[in-house]
């Protein structure tokens, strides 16, 4: 089972969060973009850009933030980490 757990921060504190299984046969990135795609679907954003900074620290810790530079649109949060707490 892959587990996706992402959390919406602001001023330090948690607002939402969520989790997301995946048990499919599917490649890691592929239920990782599908895994995302639910969590902007479930906390009503739009998706955001992963940039290098994002993609470095997801390779090297399985987590990663997305900040307002990631998003096109005005995001009232600080940032959207998302973090695999479980893989197959």
């Amino acid at each position: 089972m892959f587990r996706l757990w992402a959390k919406i921060f602001k001023d330090n504190r948690l607002l939402q969060d969520t989790v997301i299984c995946d048990g499919s046969d599917d490649t890691r990135t592929h239920k990782v973009f599908r895994a995302l795609e639910e969590v902007c679907y479930r906390f009503d954003l739009g998706k955001p850009i992963w940039l290098d900074a994002n993609i470095s620290d997801f390779k090297r810790h399985s987590k990663t933030r997305f900040r307002q530079d990631s998003f096109v649109e005005q995001v009232d949060f600080d940032f959207l980490e998302i973090q695999v707490i479980e893989e197959d």
